[in-house]
């Protein structure tokens, strides 16, 4: 008899948020996706240093460096774009890290409201933190939240 183990490592630990923003879809992706180099550290308040390390332009395969203040510790991660498609798709992933950002944008309308859907994953879980994994979900999908509440706000206060 084979026993299964109920913290596995394989799947990962997903938190995730939408929220609608009254902008076309455009002026949304705009902030979120073209100058994302310039915005995200203003959403991700976390993130106590950033920098691109290719250039200022948003593609697939541009890369950034960040340190996050994550419970007192800092932590330092280098992500790639890995998918950008406009008006649509911004989706990042740590290089030696193991997490996925995902930006999502739906209008049904040419104008708005914009629906924005932010998703973390957190692909791996040392086997040590499995035990944990209720409790890092919680953590995740309350981030989530902060994040896309943090964004309509830049947004709406900008008037992007």
């Amino acid at each position: 008899m084979q026993i299964k183990n109920p913290f596995d490592s394989s799947s990962p630990v997903v938190g995730e948020a939408s929220i609608d923003i009254n902008k076309p879809i455009h002026d949304v992706f705009s902030y979120v996706g073209e100058h994302f180099f310039d915005n995200y550290p203003k959403w991700a308040i976390e993130v106590v240093d950033f920098q691109p390390l290719d250039s200022q332009e948003v593609s697939v395969g541009a890369k950034a460096k960040q340190i996050r203040k994550d419970n007192g510790a800092k932590v330092e991660s280098v992500f790639e774009i890995t998918d950008y498609q406009p008006n649509s798709t911004l989706i990042f992933r740590g290089i030696a890290a193991p997490y996925r950002h995902s930006y999502l944008l739906v209008s049904d309308e040419q104008n708005q409201p914009t629906h924005l859907t932010f998703r973390f994953e957190l692909l791996e879980l040392d086997v040590f933190m499995r035990p944990f994994q209720k409790l890092i979900r919680s953590a995740i999908e309350d981030g989530a939240e902060n994040t896309v509440e943090n964004i309509k706000n830049l947004i709406t206060a900008t008037g992007v």
